[in-house]
């Protein structure tokens, strides 16, 4: 008999060999190296950055869907910041602020996502168009002192609007930017689809009563110089009626994504620009616009060493019973059956 045949036959040898040993020796070599392995530093890029939310009424129009129902822009965007807040590494810092009329009103100042992720998540739920202080929508003058803002507290910008300005704007001009273009890293966002939808109409108690009729919105900014067609229209008058005797037609009373304006801004102050599709998809162009920032962390493993012990200790103790009630439950084959009928 071969020293190999001796040493198959003993027991010891046996269970040494055996699959059950070798896989609950493998779990103790895995509980020992989560005991003593370090967690693994690791440099993840990050963002801080001021989001701007724009809570006018223009964003009150439901021209995006969730769910297979209509949904209106502002409650698109607040999806849209609550996934991007989700999907930001831990370290990046938000704040976040509300815009109508010509300013933004800065709601808290940077926050770190992970450890403030459920009031930060909350505050963002929590947007609504009944916190606007005024019904004038000034884009302009709005996201210029954004971007002060944004340079202030030391972050980015996220500037999040349909870009409708209420009222019009002179003749169409964008206001001179007293800035440095680029001095403020940062994304303006476009909300809303691209063809014109009505604009929800509420009463003083907040309830929905309607749509804005064409009588009911400003279409024309009627201060500052007339335009350069004021003396073709109907009824001018240099002194009186500069701006003509009719009032004004026009479509501001319906709404649309004003994208070529917001990229005018952008192209203004520096900033990029994208074009909100839905409630995702916004930490890509974020992070592409963003400044980056370096967010020195570390990963355990640890956690991912432990449950791969436990997962093979349950796999030895498992494997007998799961075994058996496997033959119990398998089906007679052909040949069983005739052995039963012999007998």
């Amino acid at each position: 008999m071969s020293r190999q045949t001796v040493l198959q036959s003993l027991p010891l040898a046996r269970n040494l060999r055996g699959r059950r040993f070798q896989a609950l020796a493998l779990a103790l070599v895995l509980v020992i190296a989560a005991l003593v392995v370090p967690s693994l530093p690791v440099t993840r890029t990050g963002v801080a950055v001021l989001a701007v939310v724009d809570i006018t009424g223009s964003m009150n129009v439901r021209d995006y869907a969730a769910d297979g129902r209509p949904a209106s822009r502002l409650e698109t965007a607040k999806a849209a910041l609550r996934r991007l807040v989700t999907d930001l590494p831990c370290g990046s810092r938000v704040a976040l602020a509300l815009f109508t009329e010509r300013k933004p009103f800065l709601l808290f100042e940077p926050v770190e996502v992970c450890a403030a992720f459920a009031p930060l998540d909350g505050a963002l739920a929590a947007l609504d168009w009944r916190m606007a202080w005024e019904g004038d929508s000034r884009i302009s003058a709005g996201l210029y002192r954004a971007v002060e803002m944004a340079a202030g507290l030391g972050t980015d910008l996220l500037f999040v609007s349909d870009g409708q300005e209420t009222p019009p704007l002179p003749a169409g001009q964008v206001p001179h930017f007293e800035g440095e273009p680029g001095a403020v890293r940062g994304l303006i966002v476009g909300v809303g689809a691209y063809g014109l939808s009505p604009i929800p109409k509420f009463d003083d108690r907040g309830r929905e009563s309607g749509f804005y009729a064409e009588t009911d919105v400003q279409q024309e900014n009627r201060f500052g110089p007339p335009p350069a067609d004021a003396e073709s229209r109907a009824g001018y008058n240099p002194r009186n009626a500069p701006f003509g005797a009719a009032a004004a037609q026009g479509s501001e009373h319906l709404s649309s994504v004003r994208e070529g304006h917001l990229k005018q801004l952008a192209t203004v102050t520096g900033l990029a620009y994208a074009h909100l599709d839905g409630p995702g998809g916004l930490d890509r162009p974020l992070i592409v616009a963003a400044t980056p920032r370096p967010l020195p962390g570390r990963i355990d493993p640890r956690p991912a060493l432990g449950a791969l012990a436990l997962a093979l200790v349950l796999g030895v103790l498992l494997a007998g019973p799961l075994r058996g009630l496997a033959r119990r439950i398998t089906p007679l084959t052909p040949t069983h059956r005739l052995r039963f009928r012999k007998a």
